[in-house]
């Protein structure tokens, strides 16, 4: 009786010391995707940036950490074609918006992570674009083989202040909004 209680007592001890190993899921990043919102006073472009590679990074079910790489040449507007498409594109790639040439990568690194609810996650993540790093925060929703999100950057502390109304004035309606929209979904 005294070998089968200690026997117990050692799987007991044995289990509780058992912890949930992190599993790091890459994204698929040809069915993963970034959607953009950029609003002026006159109206609205949107567009897609791709993925070059990322990962969230689990333990069970929690997400623990995350990065992203995101191809910044890929920059395109969906609203426009042809002309005025190539123009915006053009334009969004020079140094006035990302400077693609300098900076042809933008990051999101995961720095902490709360659980709001099942499969939730308040996250708040380093973003680096045109080499300067600024936090942002979003909820991250989970399932067993995707994740989405949707938050707003703020362009201007990333030294993109082309025509902001918080640093030029006599701009009037061709100012553009200092926040832009994305709108992520990650597939596994």
């Amino acid at each position: 009786m005294k070998n089968l209680k200690s026997i117990a007592l050692a799987l007991v001890v044995a289990l509780a010391t058992v912890s949930v190993s992190a599993q790091t899921k890459k994204i698929d990043a040809a069915k993963s995707s970034i959607n953009w919102l950029g609003k002026k006073v006159t109206g609205q472009h949107n567009g897609t940036v791709n993925f070059k590679e990322g990962a969230l990074v689990f333990k069970g079910k929690k997400v623990v950490g995350g990065n992203f790489t995101v191809d910044m040449n890929s920059l395109t507007a969906t609203d426009l074609q042809g002309e005025y498409q190539g123009k915006l594109n053009g334009h969004l790639k020079a140094d006035d918006f990302f400077g693609t040439d300098k900076f042809p990568t933008a990051k999101l690194v995961f720095k902490k992570i709360a659980t709001k609810a099942a499969n939730v996650f308040a996250v708040t993540a380093d973003l680096t674009i045109k080499g300067i790093t600024k936090p942002v925060t979003f909820d991250l929703t989970t399932t067993a083989n995707s994740a989405t999100a949707k938050f707003n950057v703020d362009r201007t502390k990333y030294d993109i202040k082309y025509g902001s109304g918080s640093f030029f004035s006599n701009i009037g309606d061709k100012a553009i909004n200092d926040e832009f929209e994305l709108d992520v979904t990650l597939k596994f």
